[in-house]
């Protein structure tokens, strides 16, 4: 223990410059944000639209920044896609999620509020009905690429309505990635009719050629992260598949192998997007954790088959090639850890990121694995052989959730678990709805919400 304190006491530190350091980077973020925005209300007042002269005007004015305001937000939203590594460093995936699902709603909302503000303003000054001036404006030839925009705009109604939350839970991964790369689309379409029909945009050049740069900008953020660094690192590594070992029913694990991967700097705890090059799996890339701690010769991944990609997993041949982009994440020691005692709760799956983190953290660490059945317990012969080795305890917490099995760590039985739990950073780690309900324990059970970091398994 004397080894382990100023061990601690200097990573402390070393947290607090890195924390220091997220949080100037994210006040960048803010700052580059809200100056575009506001570079672009004030574009739209210098076009003349605060002098509107009757509610016809005021109508298609507002129309106007709500349709501004709303490509702004796209092009954010692509951004969001495009994770860029020193952004998902800086804000965490959690929080980026956040922001991807609340911008694209407010993106859409705000597309719908372009629209009907629009047909209406227009519709009064030409005295025209409704109906008549939806009809002029798709067919009268007087307003190009509104045939796109149409186009455009349902392909992003088709992209927010698979992300409710319970469609998403009816689609494979694969049909919500697929559907999701409709975004990118709708917003390309949506292109064809800012440019030259925006009031603002075919008066004004200046504004116009800002608009321009902004495409430009967004185009090139994601083909340099996107498709040239994932490439770059294709080339660079050489990564294949070593081996499939079986962990359990539904369960393997696959090594990856291949060339100077120390300089990836992965940390435990981190995950990458894995596109396995071979015929059936080359379309998609999906995210998995590290479920061990990277050594510079392989890196392990370990999947529960849950839909048709990852049910498929086990059949990946050694040899495989293997396109990754990463490494993502801070559910890490080094982004997270505040204090020397730690807590790391895993739920099914959601072992692997704990699994590779208890590899390397020191200190006084308490583990505790929430299982529904004794075969779901993958991991549990390395857990012991490190608890073993390094004197961390890990409680095997089995049963269904129901009935008798409510009870299973509710804070009472956390109490019972880990007595000191609240003197504790936490680590959680499992599907959405079991980090919401243990989230809820450790804090009635006095874990400050600043102590607790979460990672949860599910689509974004």
């Amino acid at each position: 223990m004397d080894e382990v304190v100023p061990f601690v006491r200097s990573a402390r530190l070393m947290r607090q410059h890195a924390a220091f350091r997220r949080r100037a980077q994210v006040a960048v973020v803010y700052a580059a944000v809200a100056l575009n925005g506001g570079i672009i209300v004030w574009l739209w007042a210098r076009g003349g639209n605060l002098d509107a002269k009757s509610m016809g005007d005021v109508l298609t004015s507002i129309g106007r920044i709500t349709g501004l305001v709303s490509a702004y937000l796209a092009l954010l939203q692509v951004i969001l896609l495009a994770r860029l590594p020193a952004l998902e460093r800086a804000v965490g995936f959690d929080r980026l999620s956040v922001w991807h699902r609340w911008n694209g709603h407010a993106c859409i909302d705000l597309v719908v509020a372009h629209v009907v503000f629009t047909v209406w303003g227009y519709a009064l000054l030409d005295k025209f009905t409704i109906g008549k001036e939806i009809s002029t404006m798709l067919g009268g030839g007087i307003y190009p690429g509104m045939i796109t925009a149409t186009i455009g705009t349902a392909m992003l109604i088709g992209v927010v309505a698979t992300s409710i939350v319970i469609v998403r839970r009816r689609l494979s991964y694969e049909w919500w990635y697929a559907v999701h790369l409709l975004a990118y689309a709708g917003i390309a379409l949506s292109w064809f009719h800012e440019i030259p029909t925006g009031n603002e945009l075919v008066l004004d050049h200046v504004a116009a050629d800002y608009w321009r740069g902004l495409y430009l900008a967004t185009i090139a953020v994601v083909v340099v992260f996107r498709v040239a660094a994932p490439l770059v690192q294709f080339q660079r590594y050489r990564l294949r598949v070593g081996e499939a070992i079986e962990e359990g029913p539904g369960v393997v694990s696959l090594r990856i192998v291949g060339r100077r991967l120390g300089t990836l700097r992965a940390e435990p705890g981190q995950f990458f997007l894995w596109r396995f090059l071979d015929r059936r799996r080359i379309w998609s890339a999906h995210p998995f954790s590290l479920s061990a701690a990277p050594d510079g010769k392989s890196l392990r991944i370990t999947v529960k088959a849950l839909g048709d990609h990852t049910a498929r997993l086990a059949e990946v041949r050694p040899g495989t090639r293997v396109l990754v982009e990463g490494p993502f994440g801070v559910f890490t020691e080094t982004a997270r850890r505040r204090r020397e005692k730690v807590l790391l709760i895993a739920g099914g799956i959601g072992i692997t990121p704990i699994r590779s983190m208890v590899e390397r953290m020191r200190g006084d660490l308490v583990v505790v694995f929430r299982a529904l059945a004794d075969a779901d317990l993958i991991f549990k012969r390395e857990l012991d052989e490190i608890s073993a080795r390094r004197g961390l305890v890990v409680h095997y917490v089995v049963g269904d959730h129901r009935g008798d099995g409510a009870r299973l760590l509710s804070p009472e039985h956390l109490h019972e678990l880990v007595p000191d739990a609240a003197e504790r950073d936490v680590f959680l780690c499992g599907p959405p709805a079991m980090t919401d309900a243990i989230g809820r324990s450790l804090r009635t059970a006095g874990v400050p919400r600043r102590h607790i970091h979460l990672e949860r398994f599910a689509l974004t």
